[in-house]
């Protein structure tokens, strides 16, 4: 991995843009590009993945990559493989790819004060280290003793902070479209105190949010579109506008 920074002359047009400005696959540094991860179409396009806006979105069918990617940007930032702070130093299973090698990240002058790499699939394993570690900030009650939904809304609440950097892989994963609303106010209020967030998800509630920018993922590899343009938002709406017509199209005369 690399690390370069946004230069002097730069600065005062970035300012307001921390922390992560891009990334860039080093791309003569792959021995073999037709092996995963490289063999990734989203991987095997990646030149500039510039990030314009303090809330970037990753957007994809499953095996489109944007977790693999997501995955690779917070280990070269400094998070752990499993998920945490960059303080966090644990492993149950060694599965990330090796993408993170290879990646150059391009960061603003300025230096988040905190941040978080969450992962829905290995929650559950950072919980679990958080309460062994008996460290404070997450709330008065254990993770554990939650639900899934009421957890992942007590991190974002009682531990997430402004001007930090949250990398997270479908924050959505555990909570109710209610609870998904009150992440998306938490996400504005954090943004507006200068935190940056990249986020690979799949819903539209969350893609809804104003200004941010969307990079779809896809077989031809990625480009960056507007919310009513992802696939997303296209299907939820032709569904929510009709879904007897649609459900009638999907089951054929199987319906019940």
């Amino acid at each position: 991995m690399c690390f370069t920074f946004a230069k002097e002359s730069q600065r005062v047009k970035l300012s307001a843009l921390p922390y992560i400005r891009e990334v860039s696959l080093k791309r003569a540094e792959v021995e073999n590009p037709e092996e995963f991860p490289f063999s990734i179409p989203a991987v095997r396009e990646l030149h500039s993945l510039e990030f314009s806006s303090n809330v970037t979105f990753l957007v994809g069918e499953n095996g489109s990559g944007k977790s693999t990617l997501l995955e690779a940007i917070a280990i070269a930032s400094g998070f752990n493989a499993e998920g945490g702070s960059r303080n966090f130093n644990f492993h149950t299973r060694i599965s990330h790819s090796v993408l993170h090698r290879y990646l150059c990240i391009t960061k603003s002058h300025k230096r988040p004060r905190d941040g978080f790499f969450l992962r829905a699939e290995s929650f559950y394993n950072a919980a679990t280290y958080i309460d062994d570690l008996g460290v404070s900030g997450y709330g008065e009650t254990s993770l554990h003793e939650q639900s899934h939904g009421e957890s992942f809304l007590s991190l974002f609440l009682n531990r997430f902070g402004g001007k930090s950097l949250f990398i997270l892989d479908e924050p959505e994963a555990a909570l109710s479209p209610n609870r998904l609303l009150s992440f998306l106010r938490r996400m504005h209020d954090l943004s507006m105190e200068e935190s940056q967030f990249i986020i690979a998800t799949h819903s539209p509630i969350l893609l809804a949010y104003p200004g941010a920018t969307i990079y779809e993922l896809s077989e031809d590899g990625y480009e960056s579109v507007t919310y009513q343009e992802t696939s997303h938002f296209q299907l939820t709406k032709s569904f929510l506008n009709d879904p007897d017509r649609f459900l009638a199209k999907l089951f054929g005369d199987q319906i019940f």
